[in-house]
């Protein structure tokens, strides 16, 4: 940091110093938050193995009243499910029907999907960008803080990424689009009637094709399954944490709706959360 700071102090320009002054303090600043997210995890790691906080605060060298207040404040540990910075919530699109120069849209409820992302990482003090991938769907997966919302019927390039993933996934036949329980070989097929429905959805952390990092995936089978999914993880994204941490991971999950009011009633895990060593 001294150097940039050097650096920072012979630049001749104002505005260009200004600049970059605010740039290093974002940079920084989101170290910082991560560090602090980091000590609240490690403190109450200390508490669930049993120690106390006054044992704690001897351990490492504070007072126990400052203990407590790390304990309550600072970045919740589950928030690194989500990301360390800055989010890139990239969300499939489609083409607008009818339209001689269409642009990629979205439907209602991959938007309010992307809303409840937004909504989740802002509780945990997390900022978003926004993202339409438009036809054929080739999203650039290799970033850092990535959360990619879409079926792989708009997003092709993640249903090549998808099999890496041995446990579950979507598989496609004459009847459409539906999602595998691999290891049981259990297929979940979306429903319908008039009064009620059910859709299916998936959740899980993939590998990056540059083989550096992870992104979080959510998708349904239809577009319900996918705000499903996301209502799932809004739900449980504490339990899913404290189970996986930053490992890969996936699960299927039922979304019962309604299907007039496309409102979201139920959702439900049907599988296990399998990680990617073959472990439950």
């Amino acid at each position: 940091m001294d150097v940039d700071v050097q650096e920072l102090t012979r630049l001749p320009d104002p505005a260009a110093r200004a600049r970059k002054a605010s740039e290093l303090i974002d940079q920084h600043q989101a170290v910082v938050n991560e560090l602090s997210r980091l000590r609240r995890e490690a403190l109450e790691e200390m508490l669930s193995h049993g120690m106390t906080q006054t044992q704690i605060a001897t351990v490492i060298g504070m007072t126990r009243t400052r203990v407590g207040q790390l304990l309550s404040s600072g970045p919740r540990p589950e928030r690194a499910m989500l990301g360390t910075g800055t989010l890139t919530v990239a969300v499939g699109g489609k083409f607008e029907a009818g339209k001689q120069d269409p642009y990629a849209v979205v439907s209602a409820e991959m938007l309010a999907s992307y809303e409840k992302v937004a909504g989740l990482a802002r509780g945990l003090g997390l900022k978003t960008e926004y993202e339409v991938v438009p036809p054929p769907g080739f999203v650039d997966l290799n970033r850092t803080n990535l959360v990619v919302i879409g079926s792989p019927r708009i997003l092709p390039f993640v249903g090549q990424v998808l099999a890496a993933d041995t446990n579950v996934g979507f598989a496609k036949d004459g009847d459409g689009l539906y999602l595998s329980d691999h290891r049981t070989g259990q297929p979940y097929r979306a429903s319908a009637t008039a009064q009620d429905a059910v859709d299916y959805g998936y959740i899980g952390r993939l590998p990056r094709p540059d083989g550096r990092g992870t992104f979080l995936y959510l998708a349904g089978a239809h577009a319900m399954g996918t705000l499903g999914a996301v209502a799932y993880l809004e739900n449980h994204l504490d339990d899913l944490y404290k189970e996986v941490k930053n490992r890969r991971f996936s699960l299927l999950i039922a979304c019962s709706y309604d299907p007039i009011q496309r409102s979201v009633k139920k959702v439900d895990a049907v599988t296990p959360v399998y990680r990617a060593e073959g472990m439950n």
